[in-house]
């Protein structure tokens, strides 16, 4: 698309956004960014929004994982079983959901995450294990639970056509128990590992602008840096790292779910 000065900044501000919520929470990339595409910068259709997202979430994720890398809060063996499972789900789920309307596609993606944010307000039992490792000891019960979760999610990052950190972490935290610090950290594995293999496939289809996607990842590299400061920032006061994330999740469902209904019983 041809862009306006209007629209190219309003781009940059939009990945700004995206990248500060995925350094704060490992999550909200797609789930923010292919609104924001559609309905603000006015990207030309949902699928195109879907797949400039995709290659804008990877480039972002990929920097906030960096940050995350050198603050340590990456379990990097969890991090790259749930991921490499994940892929395969993902390369699935993407050639499904192109073939879906994109607005019900939308809609459906608003409602599952109103219900992952309701679920991650619920106390869990057995607390958190800092020490958690995928190692020798811990293979045989752990292996098998981070493949079927990252086959899952992976499969509805693709279809959905997201980078799945809204997904993921519950995941990690449900398959590992690691705490939320963590599993943000190591989410953003996954969140580019997915975004990147969502966005091929819709390259490839000739739905990407690659204009755009520039523009919002230059916008988000400011913002990763700033969304992880502060996560690290709120990771030691108890579960308010997990409402803020949690809230975040159901406000932004609940407005993609109604804006996506709208166009699809217009």
């Amino acid at each position: 698309m041809d862009l306006t000065l209007l629209q190219a900044l309003l781009a940059a501000l939009s990945g700004a956004a995206v990248g500060f919520s995925l350094g704060l929470v490992g999550g909200g990339g797609s789930i923010l960014a292919v609104p924001l595409l559609y309905y603000v910068v006015g990207i030309g259709s949902p699928h195109l929004a879907i797949g400039t997202s995709a290659v804008a979430v990877a480039a972002s994720a990929a920097m906030g994982l960096a940050n995350h890398a050198r603050a340590g809060t990456v379990k990097w063996p969890c991090a790259l079983t749930f991921a490499a499972a994940g892929v395969i789900g993902a390369a699935v789920g993407a050639a499904v959901g192109k073939a879906i309307d994109g607005h019900l596609l939308l809609g459906l993606f608003g409602l599952l995450m109103i219900a992952v944010g309701a679920s991650m307000l619920l106390p869990r039992r057995g607390g958190d294990h800092p020490e958690v490792q995928l190692d020798r000891t811990s293979a045989r019960r752990l292996l098998p639970v981070l493949a079927i979760a990252g086959l899952i999610v992976g499969f509805a990052s693709g279809f959905f056509g997201i980078g799945g950190g809204f997904l993921i972490v519950p995941g990690l935290i449900a398959a590992t128990a690691m705490p939320i610090v963590n599993a943000i950290g190591s989410s953003l594995v996954s969140v580019t590992a997915f975004g990147a293999t969502t966005a091929a496939s819709y390259a490839l289809s000739g739905l990407v602008d690659w204009t755009v996607a520039l523009i919002f990842i230059v916008g988000g590299a400011a913002g990763t840096v700033a969304g992880t400061r502060l996560s690290h920032a709120l990771a030691g006061r108890g579960r308010t790292l997990t409402l803020v994330f949690a809230a975040i999740v159901i406000v932004a469902g609940i407005y993609v779910a109604l804006r996506a209904f709208m166009q699809v019983s217009a």
